[in-house]
Formats: C-alpha cells, structure tokens, sequence
C-alpha cells in the first residue's frame, strides 16, 4: 500500500491526529487537503502536547514532511504561529509544502462568519467563527483570494479592492457594521505572501511524484465525514468534502489512487455545535463520559455533546467515504462502567430503519434502537496486545466491527503514541 487515507468516521474530534502521527512515522509524506483552522489536532509525544489546528499532524514523524493542499483554507496569522511554536519546540519544519493554488481566509471572513451567526439567532449553525465557510463562499464565487494571489503585489491589489468593496457594502448596508480599510489589510498579507513564499509549490506535482515512485503517502482529513457539506447533517456540517472523495479534488489526484481508507471513531460519539444527535446522552453517564474523556473542543474549549456508539452512523460514514479500515480511539475510557450501549438502529415513525435520514425533521424523530454489553472494570490503558485486552473489551471491539462490516486495524487505550494496539498494520493491507 502506498496511500492512505485517515478520515473521521463521526462527527470529528475522533483523535485523527494521533492515528495520522502513529501512521506518519512510515510515511514519506502526510498530506492534508480540506479544511481550515476550525479542525483541532491534539497530538501527545512523551511528555510534550501539541494542539494543531491548520499544520498537518504529520510534520511530527513524515520523512519528507507535510503539505497543505489546495482545498485547505489558510489563515496566515494561524498557520505561521503554530510553526513558530513547533520550531521553538525544536520541530523541524522545513519540509513543510503549501500549495499555490490553496486559498486565503482574510479578515473580513472572519467577520462575515460572526457577523453571520449573530443574525440567525436560534437558527446558527454553530461555526467556530473562524471564517472557513466565507472564504469556501468566495471560492465558489469566484472571487477568493489564493496563495499563489499574495506573490503578486499588483494581481492581489485588483483582487482584494474589490472584494473588500463587496464585504463593505454588506457589512454596513445589511449587518450596520463598520467598513474595513484597505491599508489595514493590503501590506500585511502581501508580507505573509513573502514569509510563506519559501513553502509554497504545486503540491499536486510533488503528491502525484511521490505516487508515481510509490512512496508511502498519507492522507489525513478534516472534521468527520457526518460533517461533510453533502453527506452530513445539513445545514449543520462544514464547508468541504471531508468523505474521501473530497480528498481527490482537494490535492488535484486522481480518486483511484487511493488504497486503504481508514475510518477513526471513538468508543462512543460526540460533536460539536448544533444539529441532530440520535444517541446523545443528556445524563449523568454523559457527564461522566465527557469528564473522563476530558471532551472540549481543541479549538473552542465548548463542551463536546456525547452519546452512544451509533453504528448507524458508521455504516452512512463507511458507505460514502469507502471506509476499508477501522481505528477504534479512547476504548479505555468504559474500565470501570457497568455497562455500554451501542446503536444497532433507529425507530422512526414506530418503524425500525437501519439508514441515516437526510431529513432533519426524521432525523429529530429518530429513537435509538440499543443493544447492551457488559463493561470491564481493569484499566487497560498499559495494554499493549489484543490478547490482554479483557474478554468484555474485546467482545464490544468485535461487535462494532460487526455491526459496521469494517475490519478494525488499530484500537487506542490511551492518548500517547504508543498506547496503540496494532492488530492489522495499514500499510501491509
């Protein structure tokens, strides 16, 4: 195998970064290609934790480093304090690659997206303001900003008049805001186009090289493919394809290069923001889960929503992303509970269903069907072999597995890199 895709089977925050790390280490390269800096990756070494929000996780351990591709969307101001951070750490970045044709999350998106939210009131989505759905808005628009725009002082002069012209009428014409400044936008950018100068090439040319010599390349995505814009709980997703698919158009590849594509979950469910939740845990079990999972979001700090393994959800994730491998996060979290539940399908209507609905409305109307398995009470965060894992544990490992169709690959009891139990390796399959 020599492409491998890592994608969140559930609604994100399904720890992708620790797998991607935990993959990278055999990688020649980890790619990254949707997404902004709304997506949270915590990333534990030894003693020493990293929180990345835009930079690859793969900068850790990847041979020749990561790429940003051009379905990203980048803050420069984000993108360049976490290299610094990562230098002071003693991280080597010099192999990092950004992509000229990736595009530019500029200041007034960051606003339009408050400004956005703001104006729904009880209707927001619950973006993380960070302005990833404006900047996707101009994109579509034909009238965003690009990397390869920032290089060329008089092309990114046309550019940002007239789309500050657009912003500025919408900011004081419908949301009575105040007008942004040209000056105070213009000389900023066009400096961090210098200082990313450096880093920037055609990433598709340097992915599609590497495929072509079958160097291992790994790909890690965004978000979770429940968030995806076309196959998640809309309007409530994000603003990319974060399916597999999207990973193809996201670094300029052809789809059938990919090999494996290997859908993280947790031993149960969270998300963030607003939106349908059939298995969320409105309890004392919730609480419990979220306090002994430390479960806040990595961008944001909000408490994440938690319910039960929902493998309804799963098999939606597995359908549309071509999930071929599962990697099954934070097993570790039930030692000690007396029981678990997991999803085997829902009620709706009175009728028993086994697909996810697109309809909000059924979506809301939708009562988990439950089957329970008993819990363990050893800790097993020292675990290192399927074989010592408790019987119950694995009882519950296998019954996922089942329920999805997917053959689990790897099983986390902890979040360090080498809490990870490999009972498939990716690259062999």
């Amino acid at each position: 195998m020599t492409a491998i895709a890592v994608v969140g089977s559930q609604w994100g925050d399904e720890g992708k970064g620790k797998i991607t790390d935990f993959l990278s280490k055999d990688a020649a390269m980890a790619v990254r290609s949707n997404g902004g800096n709304n997506a949270g990756h915590t990333i534990e070494i030894g003693d020493k934790t990293f929180k990345m929000r835009l930079i690859p996780s793969g900068i850790f351990a990847a041979k020749n480093g990561a790429v940003i591709g051009n379905g990203v969307v980048i803050n420069p101001e984000v993108m360049f304090g976490e290299l610094d951070n990562l230098e002071k750490e003693g991280i080597d970045i010099s192999g990092l690659k950004i992509s000229n044709r990736a595009h530019v999350i500029m200041p007034y998106h960051i606003l339009q997206d408050t400004y956005q939210e703001e104006a729904k009131g009880d209707k927001k989505i619950g973006t993380t303001k960070n302005g990833i759905g404006p900047c996707y808005m101009d994109k579509a628009s034909r009238i965003g900003i690009r990397v390869c725009d920032l290089l060329e002082r008089d092309t990114f002069e046309e550019k940002l008049r007239t789309s500050l012209a657009e912003k500025n009428a919408l900011f004081t014409k419908v949301y009575g805001k105040p007008e942004l400044k040209f000056e105070d936008i213009f000389e900023k950018y066009l400096e961090y186009g210098q200082k990313m100068k450096k880093y920037v090439t055609d990433t598709s040319v340097v992915v599609n090289n590497a495929l072509d010599n079958d160097e291992k390349v790994l790909f890690e995505g965004a978000q979770g493919v429940m968030l995806d814009i076309d196959e998640g709980t809309y309007p409530y997703v994000t603003s990319s394809n974060t399916i597999s698919g999207g990973i193809a158009s996201g670094i300029g590849m052809g789809a059938n290069r990919l090999d494996t594509v290997i859908g993280v979950c947790k031993a149960y469910t969270t998300r963030v923001g607003e939106g349908p939740f059939p298995t969320e845990l409105l309890d004392e079990v919730g609480d419990r889960i979220r306090e002994t999972a430390h479960e806040y979001g990595t961008v944001t700090g909000r408490p994440r929503r938690v319910g039960w393994f929902d493998s309804v959800a799963l098999r939606h994730a597995k359908r549309v992303a071509g999930i071929n491998a599962l990697s099954l996060n934070l097993l570790d979290v039930f030692s000690g509970f007396d029981k678990i539940k997991i999803c085997t399908a829902y009620e709706l209507d009175g009728e028993k269903i086994d697909y996810y609905p697109a309809s909000l409305k059924e979506l809301y109307r939708c009562k988990p069907v439950y089957e329970e398995l008993p819990a363990w009470e050893e800790d097993i965060t020292n675990v290192k072999t399927w074989e010592d894992l408790p019987e119950n544990a694995k009882k519950f490992l296998n019954r996922v597995s089942e329920l999805v169709g997917v053959p689990l690959v790897t099983v986390s009891v902890g979040p360090d890199r080498e809490q990870t139990i490999v009972l498939k390796n990716p690259w062999e399959m």
